[in-house]
């Protein structure tokens, strides 16, 4: 575990920007970096931010990472060549998936090509009922028939999912063993290792998946591994995974899917933590970056876990049934590209600029205008300030690129071509808080929005404005806020176990038995992570639902109302939950138990902030004419610097506050207080 007193380093590769956050325990002080991603050798980013940083690997005591290497792998379909091992009869399943159509007006629908053809998928003669039972044994003949014909396909990993093998997995354990001695160079993946639930599509889609992007992620994590120790660091090197908590690389390179979405759930949690320390339990974080918006809901302190998402889109993409944090995202980022299509009218993204060539700004080689550039024409972003002036922009460029590009074509004048720009982003990210909140049905002015991110800050207070969220937070470190919140998440693995049955029938004194399992597994892993015993905690999970429904509810239950049999219990929480979910319980109908969930969490240390302290008697750096109403004509605004504004110190708008990487905008009618750990918060002025 992280050794208290001891320096602790967080680094986050997202698609423009490269962050890193560092915290000395001993001393509180926070050190950042930030340096452009390298596409070409992702792992190179973070050496990039360690020298950029003054930090030598050797001093850290732990190092958590958090990338987009596994999901690239699998969005751009560069993973390995798989083989797929699956129950006699159950050749096609993966193949047909399910029958409903998540589209249905669209005619260019088109359901997800498997990672896995049917040529590289092989049939073993055995068979499990829903409950366990071997109804044909699994003979050695087979066995050897399975590991010859995956030789022979060339195969670099193979998927192995059983029929019902989540009530038993000695099939699937036995063909995995027998294959990792025969074919050692093959990564493999057992369905029960990953997740032992039922639906055979889902479970089947997560194993395939989690093999397929297998080899290239276990290599990143090693790579990594190894350069560290040869750099003398001898802490603990963690990976951030989609839940929330973190990892140990040995753990990573076996369950590769569940760092799928490992850099934005940081952010996530530490919206979470910063917001109940505030005082603000209803929160809905907001992440923009150099290439997409993200946006999750956070309801009474608690951050929203769904069990599974669709990797490329729900539409068309591939299930994976893994936690993940609750996150909409949408093609909104700084980068992403304005253009005009055949009818002439203004579009923007999903194509983003990203770090190479990135925005016309950067001079970097991009000629595409986008959601920067128009910041910097508006005059919203500093040209000569950014990144605390060591990366001035263009704002030439920038000028020229939208008006040529946009303004002259659209027969618009520049500041209205480049504020249309920015209307059609905000349109896209309230969209996208919307969809966490009232498509779900939360009223968003009963929440504040914590904005982060390099654009997040810039964009924020419009999208509340357009949604009427009464209050803005901008946190401390806005810009390298998920690689902040790595270092505020802890160890955690979720196992999970199918138990279908009646409420009324289930076998309590069973269901206590498979808790000791699941947690006895969750012990090692912990163990493997390196936390104390008496950092160590467990919770238990029943997924419950009305007979007869589909849709479960996640109902947290206390370990001494299953050691106690309480059904009682049981179900005055199942009740409390679906009434302050939908507004209703019926409390005599009969309830079903599908599964039971356990969460195995390690606590790590959690960075505080000391009391903001203002660097200089004057916060007020200037003023520059800015365009904020979407008129030709500029409104002089004052510039702020955000380290000069001490605790209780006040801001109206319109103004900008400028800080390394960020940028926050004020608009007429804004108050921003500053709180006394440093974070702003800006009461949002009616439109």
């Amino acid at each position: 575990m992280d050794r208290q007193g001891g320096l602790s380093v967080a680094v986050d590769i997202g698609g423009t920007f490269t962050d890193l956050v560092a915290f000395d325990q001993t001393t509180g002080q926070v050190n950042q970096s930030k340096s452009l991603t390298t596409p070409a050798e992702l792992s190179q980013g973070v050496w990039d931010c360690l020298d950029k940083a003054g930090i030598a690997p050797k001093d850290a005591d732990s190092i958590v990472h958090g990338s987009t290497v596994a999901i690239n792998i699998a969005i751009e379909e560069k993973g390995a060549e798989t083989a797929l091992v699956v129950t006699r009869g159950t050749r096609d399943v993966y193949k047909i998936g399910r029958q409903n159509r998540p589209e249905a007006y669209n005619f260019s629908f088109r359901r997800p090509t498997p990672l896995v053809p049917r040529s590289r998928t092989f049939e073993a003669d055995e068979r499990l009922s829903a409950g366990g039972e071997v109804l044909r044994p699994l003979r050695t003949e087979d066995i050897e028939e399975i590991i010859e014909a995956v030789r022979a396909s060339g195969a670099q990993a193979v998927a192995v999912c059983f029929l019902h093998s989540y009530a038993d997995p000695a099939h699937e354990a036995e063909v995995g063993a027998r294959l990792r001695a025969a074919l050692p160079d093959v990564y493999v993946t057992l369905s029960h290792e990953i997740v032992r639930e039922y639906r055979e599509y889902e479970r089947t889609s997560t194993t395939v998946m989690n093999a397929y992007i297998g080899p290239r992620s276990k290599e990143y994590v090693g790579q990594i591994e190894d350069r560290l120790i040869g750099d003398g660091f001898t802490g603990r090197f963690m990976i951030m995974q989609s839940s929330g908590g973190v990892m140990s690389p040995d753990t990573a390179k076996m369950l590769p899917v569940a760092m799928m979405e490992s850099g934005p759930v940081g952010g996530v949690i530490a919206a979470a933590e910063v917001g109940r320390r505030l005082g603000f339990n209803n929160v809905i974080a907001f992440d923009m970056g150099g290439t997409t918006a993200k946006t999750s809901l956070i309801e009474a302190g608690e951050v929203s876990i769904a069990q599974g998402y669709h990797i490329g889109g729900e539409a068309s993409g591939h299930p994976v049934m893994f936690p993940v944090v609750d996150i909409v995202e949408v093609g909104a980022g700084g980068g992403s590209i304005a253009w005009i299509d055949e009818f002439g009218a203004l579009k923007l993204g999903p194509q983003s600029a990203g770090s190479v060539p990135g925005p016309i700004c950067y001079r970097r080689g991009g000629t595409e205008p986008t959601v920067t550039d128009a910041n910097v024409v508006l005059g919203r972003i500093g040209a000569t300030s950014f990144l605390g002036g060591e990366m001035p922009l263009d704002a030439e460029g920038a000028t020229a690129g939208v008006a040529g590009r946009l303004g002259g074509p659209l027969a618009m004048s520049l500041p209205r071509a480049a504020h249309g720009v920015l209307e059609i982003a905000i349109a896209k990210m309230s969209l996208a808080v919307r969809g966490v909140s009232v498509e779900r049905g939360y009223d968003p002015r009963e929440f504040a929005m914590l904005a982060t991110g390099g654009a997040g800050p810039v964009h924020a207070v419009a999208i509340a404005r357009d949604l009427h969220i009464p209050t803005v937070i901008i946190p401390n470190l806005p810009a390298h806020f998920s690689a902040l919140g790595m270092l505020m998440s802890d160890v955690r693995q979720d196992y999970v176990r199918t138990y279908y049955r009646p409420l009324l029938q289930a076998d309590f004194a069973e269901l206590s038995a498979i808790y000791d399992e699941l947690a006895a597994v969750g012990e090692k892993t912990l163990d493997a992570a390196g936390v104390v015993p008496a950092l160590r905690s467990y919770q238990v999970q029943f997924d419950l639902r009305y007979v007869g429904q589909e849709f479960a509810l996640q109902v947290p239950v206390a370990l001494d109302d299953v050691r106690r049999s309480s059904v009682e219990a049981v179900r005055a929480k199942f009740d409390e939950i679906h009434n302050r979910r939908f507004g209703h319980a019926a409390v005599d109908e009969p309830l079903e138990l599908v599964n039971i969930r356990v969460i195995a969490v390690g606590e790590r240390p959690k960075i505080s902030f000391p009391d903001a302290r203002a660097t200089a008697d004057e916060a007020r750096v200037g003023s520059r004419p800015i365009h904020l109403d979407g008129t030709d004509t500029p409104i002089e605004c004052a510039v702020y610097r955000r380290e000069r504004l001490s605790a209780g110190a006040e801001v109206r708008g319109p103004c900008v506050i400028e800080e390394y990487a960020s940028t926050t905008v004020l608009f007429e009618g804004d108050v921003m207080t500053v709180a006394a750990t440093g974070e702003m918060i800006i009461q949002v002025g009616q439109q």
